[in-house]
Parts: structure tokens; sequence; C-alpha cells
């Protein structure tokens, strides 16, 4: 595979029509990690996971592995950015993964307009608690300006770019370039739907095309079917 482009899934689940690309001892997470480099933590979104579940984790996953993780819907969703001290419970148990937390993943629901004012708060309080990768997936259309991306840079998070695409601009990576960040949904039918061969070719000639330069992630969303995973590994094997 390229030296800076890693693929991976939204969680370790390996499903039956896989199992066979994996090694038959060891836990799911310990499988997955023969295989894969990186995987994203969505369930973090949903409820807390303690800071031992957490180094449990990191201890059972080669040197280079990496995790994902992304923040609760107490501050992306119910809050909207504007829990601040939601922040400071969270933090200290995802630092349970210690060199093996990659970046924290900052998904926004459609309804949350760019305001650059709230935007910079939440960062700054982030920031002041966090120097490491930060990505960001919006889906409103008012992200998708320069004004966005300039204060994006600021704070050196990553614009994530997904498929589908909300918006045109969606579809490329966007604000900090220090890292880009691709999200599949999976297409016509969000989080359910497989990528055929010709979507896969096409996604490795565009990761192939930024060796050389920032770190590049790859997630497979598409898990509620098991499509993730078939895809990650037809990728990966792509890109060899």
């Amino acid at each position: 595979m390229q030296h800076n482009v890693r693929v991976g899934c939204a969680g370790w689940t390996i499903p039956s029509e896989q199992a066979d690309s994996f090694p038959a001892v060891g836990t799911h997470l310990q499988r997955y990690a023969a295989r894969f480099s990186i995987v994203e933590i969505n369930t973090s979104f949903d409820k807390p996971h303690r800071q031992k579940t957490y180094q449990d984790w990191a201890a059972v996953v080669p040197p280079s592995f990496r995790f994902a993780v992304k923040l609760p819907k107490q501050i992306t969703h119910d809050s909207r950015l504007a829990d601040l001290s939601a922040i400071g419970f969270f933090l200290p148990n995802v630092t349970g993964l210690g060199e093996k937390l990659g970046p924290l993943l900052m998904q926004l629901p459609t309804s949350v307009a760019f305001d650059a004012e709230k935007v910079s708060t939440f960062l700054l309080a982030l920031r002041d608690r966090f120097a490491g990768d930060v990505v960001c997936e919006p889906r409103h259309s008012s992200w998708f300006t320069d004004e966005a991306d300039r204060l994006l840079v600021d704070f050196r998070v990553a614009r994530v770019a997904t498929d589908p695409a909300p918006s045109p601009l969606a579809a490329e990576p966007g604000g900090w370039d220090g890292l880009i960040y691709y999200r599949l949904h999976g297409s016509p039918q969000m989080y359910y739907s497989g990528y055929g061969r010709e979507f896969i070719d096409t996604m490795a000639a565009r990761l192939a095309g930024r060796t050389g330069e920032a770190p590049v992630w790859c997630i497979f969303d598409n898990t509620a079917w098991g499509e993730a995973t078939g895809n990650a590994l037809a990728l990966s094997q792509a890109l060899v």
C-alpha cells in the first residue's frame, strides 16, 4: 500500500463473508488489526467508554495502529457545539489510547450552519485541551466557503471529504491540509450500499495520486449491511 495512505472501517466487525481474509484466532479487534492499520470508533458518539476500555483496545493492536474517535453527540448534535464542559469529560477517557490515538472526528448534523463565533469558541476550548489531529465533517452548505476553510486552517482542523457528498465541494478535502480524511458512507443508500469495482478503482487512483503529500485516511462507513469490510479490503488490494 502507498506509504502515506491508510484504509479502514468504522468499527472492527468482521462479517462472515470476509472471515477467511483475517486470522482465525484472536478478538475481533486483534484479527481486524492484522489486516488494517486504522479504525474509526463511532460508538463513542452514543455512549462514553471508560479510559480502561480505550487502554485495553490500544494494548492488543500493533504499534503503528491508530484509532480515530468520534466526538459524542452531546457535543455535536444535542448542544450543537455549545456544551464546552463535555469536552472535559470526553478527552481524559480517550487519552487511554496513548500514542495510538489518531484524529478526533467532529461530525455535524445538517442543521448546524457555519457560525464563525460559535465554531471559534468551541475549537478554542478543544485546542486548550487537545493538541492532536482533528477532522470535521460538516453537512450544511454554509461550511463549504473560503471563510469556513480559513477558520479550520487556523485551528489545524481538516475538513472531511465524503461520499455521498451533500454539496460538490464536500467531495474534496478542505480546511487544514496536514491530514487528508475520506469518509465513504455508501451510495446510493447511505450506511448500507456497497461500492462496485469501478468506484474502488477510481478511489484507489485518487488516493495513489496523493502519495508524498500529507497522511491520508480512508474510512468506509457503509457498515449496516456489512459492506465496509469487503470494500476496504478491495481498496487496500488495489493500492498495493
